[in-house]
């Protein structure tokens, strides 16, 4: 697939491919043998597991707590547009940056490139609302985690 799309394919007319210095993090997610499906191309959910495990283990990195916190994000929204294809052994290189920080939530920003040449494959976006553990009712972002958030991650007009 790749090169068979625009350039603007997934993007709002005249808006520019965002590029991996675009993003305030990026993770390396090696593919696998069996991340190719039937077609050769690393298959969709591949995208969305990358995408997942880039933001965890951010959050994990600056302190929130899995399986102990009180405060968990659970994912309430997702998609992902493809761009071009990815086959193993590439490793995917994923963006990640924060669109909207709120009180509870957080929309994920991610955009998902070729490490060996930056190619754009996917981008995606989602949705954690955190929330108690316990009661499963929303609480806010917990303080350490927001202050990593606003300083790296946040683009520019993504409070609110």
């Amino acid at each position: 697939m790749s090169g068979t799309r625009p350039a603007s394919a997934g993007t709002a007319e005249g808006e520019r491919m965002p590029r991996p210095a675009d993003y305030g993090h990026l993770a390396s997610f090696p593919t696998r043998w069996n991340d190719n499906d039937v077609y050769g191309h690393v298959n969709n959910v591949v995208y969305y597991a990358a995408m997942d495990s880039a933001v965890n283990a951010w959050m994990i990195a600056r302190g929130l707590d899995i399986e102990q916190g009180d405060a968990i994000g659970l994912v309430v929204s997702s998609s992902c547009d493809y761009h071009a294809s990815g086959a193993y052994p590439d490793v995917l290189e994923v963006g990640v940056r924060i669109g909207r920080l709120g009180t509870s939530s957080v929309t994920w920003e991610t955009g998902i490139f070729r490490a060996s040449d930056a190619e754009l494959l996917a981008t995606g976006r989602f949705v954690h609302v955190f929330v108690d553990r316990e009661s499963r009712r929303p609480t806010p972002v917990p303080a350490t985690l927001r202050v990593a958030m606003e300083r790296e991650l946040v683009v520019a007009g993504g409070e609110g």
